[in-house]
């Protein structure tokens, strides 16, 4: 689709869903044919800028390993390398980039960041991730629930449970209304996506003939759906206090044996990593002091069961990512 070359990749309805959808299916054919000892390299000789405000293990090691099989070079550039807003403006620092890479991937807070760079580069620019958007999970998740099913997308359906106010939680709702697929938001009231988001995907829905579900019963949520999903409750920076009565309004939310139960017995469970689920990070330590929580947004019982696929997830971070930079930047 090579209208999709030059593109920037910063949110998940720049794109129509038949564009989604070629990704997705981009995402599988580079998957397989990396398999079969028979992948093309489309990026060789490409120089690609990777800005990190905020850390992380899967999407990093994504691009970096991505690009390299597809034959390109990666500079990574952590807080301290990049300066954006304090020594040096988003703007300036596209204007830079551009003179010296073939694409920009930012991962950090601000989404008007993100925007700006795309705003000031003449070469595409990726959002790892911002407070509001997670599109390059949206594109693995879409992926990895077709794959894991065997079925088309409009056939699908999931349940995201827990805090769904922000960057995963508004990824996956516009996704699943993309690709026409069956959508519960599954959160308390407060912890809801918020009137905009659900709006647009609605209009969203009313075109492809997506179903969207926003309740705070767990029950109804999940009964019978093909894919539970959650995502980590606390984030590093914020008050410790918060978390605390963040985790007790959250807890019922949980994802149990019971919630995969309701489910169904083919239903798999889903989690964009890290998880909270045992006491093995020193996060997870910090919280069970708080809160004498040993598990959080999902028990290892769950976590670790056969139902899992959360391995399988990770790596089709990979795959989806590679697809972003081959379709917009070869």
């Amino acid at each position: 689709m090579g209208e999709l070359t030059g593109r920037d990749f910063l949110k998940e309805v720049d794109f129509t869903p038949d564009e989604w959808s070629h990704l997705v299916e981009l995402t599988g054919a580079l998957k397989t044919a990396r398999r079969e000892g028979r992948e093309e390299q489309r990026l060789r000789g490409k120089n690609f800028a990777l800005i990190f405000e905020k850390s992380s293990t899967r999407t990093r090691a994504a691009f970096e390993v991505g690009a390299r099989q597809q034959g390109a070079h990666t500079t990574y550039l952590d807080p301290s390398g990049a300066h954006i807003g304090s020594k040096e403006s988003a703007a300036d620092t596209a204007l830079v980039l551009e003179r010296v890479y073939d694409g920009i991937e930012f991962r950090g807070n601000s989404q008007d960041t993100v925007e700006k760079l795309a705003e000031f580069a003449s070469v595409p620019v990726w959002n790892g991730l911002t407070d509001e958007w997670h599109p390059t999970q949206a594109l693995c998740d879409a992926f990895t629930m077709v794959e894991a099913a065997g079925r088309p997308a409009k056939d699908l359906s999931f349940a995201y449970l827990g805090d769904a106010r922000y960057n995963t939680g508004n990824s996956m709702l516009t996704m699943g209304a993309m690709m026409g697929m069956d959508v519960r938001m599954v959160a308390p009231a407060e912890f809801a996506p918020s009137p905009a988001r659900i709006e647009l995907a609605r209009e969203i829905a009313a075109s492809t003939g997506a179903t969207i579900t926003i309740t705070d019963d767990i029950e109804e949520g999940a009964r019978g759906v093909d894919f539970v999903h959650t995502d980590v409750w606390v984030s590093m920076g914020e008050p410790h206090g918060v978390w605390a009565e963040r985790c007790r309004i959250l807890a019922p939310y949980r994802v149990t044996a019971q919630v995969m139960e309701w489910a169904g017995p083919n239903a798999k469970f889903m989690h964009c990593l890290p998880a909270f689920h045992d006491l093995e990070t020193s996060t997870a330590r910090l919280v069970n002091d708080l809160t004498g929580m040993r598990e959080l947004e999902v028990t290892d019982e769950v976590f670790t069961s056969p139902a899992s696929i959360v391995f399988d997830q990770a790596e089709n971070r990979l795959h989806s990512i590679k697809a972003v930079m081959v379709a917009t930047a070869s």
